[in-house]
């Protein structure tokens, strides 16, 4: 009986180790998710849409006051964006004006729509000819992120 015991804790033991160190994949931050007329589309961890200001340069907002009142950021307070595993590009941060920090999605920042007020809606798509859902991309094909 003391050899099983003895054998039950050292293999416990050599356990240990392996899931002390691993750690939960975080939630993404950004996915992609179908929609019925769009096709794929970018959504926070949440499934709400994001959407691509078309003014915007690489790496910068220039959606600030009403503007951001309408089109929220996508804001991370701290650390960095997550990607879904099977989704291509790549996420980063920028500092916007009022010191907040707005996530990318190949250099685009990205931005909600106050008149979605739940997940899957793309009320934004189109609006003003500027705003546009964020299609999943690769970096090197950024450009046509923006579905039309």
């Amino acid at each position: 009986m003391r050899s099983i015991l003895l054998a039950v804790a050292i293999a416990l033991a050599a356990l240990v180790p392996l899931t002390a160190g691993a750690s939960a994949q975080a939630a993404p931050t950004v996915q992609a998710t179908t929609d019925a007329t769009l096709g794929p589309i970018l959504t926070d961890g949440a499934g709400r849409t994001l959407y691509r200001y078309t003014p915007d340069p690489p790496d910068a907002s220039t959606c600030d006051g009403g503007c951001a009142q309408a089109w929220p950021p996508l804001l991370l307070p701290e650390g960095d964006p997550v990607l879904a595993p099977d989704l291509p590009g790549t996420l980063g941060v920028i500092t916007r004006s009022d010191g907040s920090r707005q996530v990318t999605y190949n250099g685009m920042p990205l931005y909600y729509f106050v008149s979605d007020t739940g997940p899957g809606m793309t009320t934004g798509q189109g609006v003003g000819g500027i705003w546009f859902v964020v299609a999943p991309v690769a970096p090197a094909d950024a450009t046509p992120a923006a579905t039309s």
